[in-house]
């Protein structure tokens, strides 16, 4: 599993279908996001190929707006690989084959070979983590679109009954806010591995593909909400959201 992560360089977002994935924080060489940009557009055939064939469910690339503290080991992008089934993603496909297909008489065999020996000499680092879906909202307004914007927020389960309190108490808020338009998706999810190089300190995440941020958002309150509450924040800690814009997409 520790090798696989390394060659399968992930999310969204979810497609319905879609129960794992791999995703790649990438951390950038100073100075290298446009050569970046470039390998990533080169790969964007090999994966929409790879998912036309039924090798995997989809792929996209997302960008981390930067924030204020953030630290030189701090990913500038995400990188989603999403499979329908555990199998799907174990048996893995023949990049190089792909690659062939996709731009035959449109690159030379040699230019296709230099674009897959420079994939991850643009980065530092690529921290990988295998995701397994636990629980989702509907995603609405169509599958989402370079120049969308989504939140991650990273969460360490304290209790066992945390990702009860997710779908339970959670889920019907998102649901609700997908109704009036502020929020598309809400998506919940488990990391069920990592490379050794990759941070510890949280076992799941939720991910929210954000609508009209104009409407303003729908909550709860009362007496009931608030215990509601407590049981939550008692079950988890989370860490501030992230901001992400997706840049390619394949699906």
């Amino acid at each position: 599993m520790k090798n696989l992560l390394f060659t399968f360089i992930l999310f969204f977002s979810f497609s319905l279908n879609a129960q794992y994935a791999v995703m790649s924080a990438v951390d950038l060489n100073d100075g290298a996001e446009e050569d970046y940009l470039k390998l990533e557009k080169f790969w964007s055939g090999i994966h929409q190929e790879a998912i036309n064939q039924g090798l995997q469910t989809g792929w996209a690339v997302w960008k981390r707006t930067p924030q204020e503290g953030d630290e030189p080991g701090n990913n500038e992008y995400l990188i989603f690989n999403l499979y329908n089934s555990m199998e799907q993603l174990e048996k893995g496909y023949n990049a190089a084959e792909l690659a062939q297909k996709v731009y035959k008489g449109k690159m030379s065999r040699r230019s296709i070979q230099r674009m897959m020996d420079g994939t991850g000499s643009e980065s530092r680092e690529r921290r990988n983590y295998i995701l397994k879906v636990v629980d989702a909202t509907i995603l609405a307004g169509g599958s989402a679109k370079p120049g969308d914007i989504a939140t991650l927020n990273l969460m360490d389960k304290k209790t066992d009954d945390f990702e009860k309190y997710e779908s339970e108490v959670w889920k019907p808020i998102a649901e609700k806010n997908i109704l009036n338009g502020r929020l598309r998706q809400w998506v919940l999810v488990e990391v069920t591995d990592r490379t050794e190089n990759a941070y510890e300190g949280f076992t799941h995440f939720a991910w929210n593909l954000s609508g009209n941020q104009d409407v303003e958002f729908e909550g709860m309150s009362g007496f009931k909400w608030d215990k509601l509450w407590e049981g939550i924040e008692s079950s988890r800690d989370m860490q501030d959201s992230e901001e992400y814009t997706l840049i390619y997409t394949a699906n």
